[in-house]
């Protein structure tokens, strides 16, 4: 069903998995790009490189959840089937 938000998410798991080497990335920044970016991370009381890996893994995660809502709603729109929590809970076992 979300065959390309599947290897997105295989993506997201393997690299959050322990054993996976730390990588060192090198990033261009003027003067002012760089005191902006080391100020909000002293701001937040965490290092720079945290604040990054944050700011990506968000980001990331945020185009994850935009491919699984387009994919969804085009399923919704093939076919516009809805249920009750009722429903769901009967269809599940939970009631």
């Amino acid at each position: 069903m979300l065959k390309g938000v599947d290897k997105i998410a295989n993506r997201y798991y393997n690299v959050l998995q322990k054993g996976v080497k730390p990588m060192a990335v090198s990033l261009r920044l003027s003067k002012e790009d760089e005191a902006l970016i080391r100020s909000y991370a002293a701001l937040k009381k965490i290092s720079v490189s945290e604040m990054i890996r944050q700011a990506v893994m968000e980001k990331i995660e945020d185009e994850y959840d935009l491919k699984a809502y387009e994919q969804a709603m085009a399923a919704y729109k093939a076919d516009p089937v809805t249920y009750s929590m009722d429903e769901v809970g009967e269809i599940l076992g939970l009631v």
